[in-house]
This record gives structure tokens, sequence and C-alpha cells, in this order.
């Protein structure tokens, strides 16, 4: 499970550094149930991990109690070599942990560019940030055409491109991303897989939990599959792929 795997993309192999963010033992419960039930993960540094499963399986409750939001029962989850549980997001945002929920979670009364300004607000470098603004405009350029449009009048598509936009704007170290392509139409869903494999390509850790899991496994360096709250299988995506178990289960074949 910690071997060095090859990226499916054709951007060629990757090779991945040291652990930055660990879960073991992991139990959190969620509305009075045991939701996860002692899982183990890591992500390295450079890779892209996905963490794929169906809806009800534990993958945004996982999600929570890594950013603070829902609390541990037993387990421990640390980044960087350190625990980081219980801690705000905000005080995870300064360390290089940047999250985009499900449900995107924008601003809805602040335009675009405010949103993303919001992003970098652990930032005081006016230049930099300015020049952030016009590099996530590069990677969404619809966010550009409406850059003084009220979030909250974007469509869900465009909201989920604000929403990783500005968790960018912090310039994290690991990028967790939740159900991006959750409710969006064909190309949306393909505009936010290709950024998604863009920035894992240009350096950037990142930790995807999808149901899409065709769509996860191609873009990922390893994988986890988490069913009812456990993890059922990790390694390389080609193999899982290629698994009668997996493509029964996910791909619907």
């Amino acid at each position: 499970m910690n071997a060095t795997t090859t990226h499916p993309a054709a951007q060629g192999a990757k090779t991945a550094g040291s652990v930055l963010l660990q879960v073991r033992g992991l139990k959190v419960a969620y509305g009075g149930i045991r939701a996860v039930k002692g899982i183990d993960f890591e992500v390295r540094e450079g890779e892209l991990v996905s963490l794929i499963g169906s809806n009800g399986a534990g993958k945004t409750t996982t999600m929570k109690a890594i950013t603070g939001t829902l609390p541990l029962l037993d387990g421990s989850v640390e980044y960087l070599g350190r625990s980081i549980a219980g801690q705000g997001a905000w005080d995870l945002v300064r360390q290089g942990l940047a999250m985009v929920p499900e449900g995107r979670g924008v601003f809805a009364h602040m335009t675009i560019t405010e949103n993303l300004q919001m992003g970098a607000y652990t930032r005081t470098d006016r230049a930099g940030i300015a020049s952030d603004i016009d590099r996530m405009f590069g990677l969404f350029p619809r966010l550009k055409e409406r850059r003084n449009q009220l979030a909250g009048t974007m469509s869900g598509g465009e909201q989920q491109m604000l929403a990783m936009g500005r968790a960018l704007m912090s310039r994290p170290r690991v990028l967790l991303l939740d159900e991006p392509s959750m409710g969006l139409s064909p190309i949306m869903v393909d505009k936010i897989f290709e950024v998604v494999r863009d920035v894992s390509a240009d350096g950037m850790t990142v930790l995807l939990v999808e149901q899409n899991a065709s769509r996860a496994l191609q873009i990922a360096d390893r994988a986890y599959v988490m069913e009812s709250g456990t993890i059922t299988m990790a390694g390389e995506p080609r193999a899982m792929l290629d698994d009668p178990k997996v493509r029964a289960a996910y791909l619907g074949e």
C-alpha cells in the first residue's frame, strides 16, 4: 500500500515523496451512526489519491473528520507528522490544507473576484494574490468572463470551478476535493476532472473523494475503495479498473 505507482494518465510516471497526510484507525460517528469504522490510508507528496465508494460509504464523513468539522471517536489524523485532530478548518488552511467541500459553499452574495480574494485571506502578498487570480482565470476562463457576477447566480458547474479556484488561492500543499463532480453536466464533469489532472501534473498533492469511480481511477496515482465505513481495497488504479468486483459495483458492468 505504500509503494510508488504509475500514473494512468498520459503524462507519465510520477514519483511520490514523503507522507504528508496519514489516517490511522479512524472511527467517526455521524447522526448517531458509526459511519467510519477504523480506516487507514495515506497521501504522499505529489500524489493524486482517489477515495471511491458509493453514496453512504463514509467518504464525506472521513473528509469532515480530517478537516475538523466532525470529532473523532478513535484513531488519528496526522499532517506532516503532527496530529491535526480537532483543529479548525481556518487553522488547517494556514498550515497548507485546503478543502473544496461537497456542495461548494461559495459566498453567494460576493462576486467571483471577491470569492477568489477570500481564498487568499491568509496571505498578505498583494502582487502574488493578483497574479494568482489571473492564474485562476486561466484555469477557468468562464470565471473570467463573469468576474463581477454574484456567485449565487452562477450554475452549479461554475460554482464548483469557483470553489476549486478559491481553495487554490491559498496556495495549499494538499488539496482536498469532496465529490467535485456531483450534480454536474457531463461537459462540466469533463472540465473539472481536466483541471484536477492538470493541477496534479503541476505537482499539487490531491486527495479526491468521488462517486464517479471510473473518472477518479483514470486520473489517480493510487486509490482506495470504501464500503460501509471500511476500506475494502487499496492499490494501483489500473488494477481496480480491471477488477471484476470493482467494475460490477462502481462501473455498472
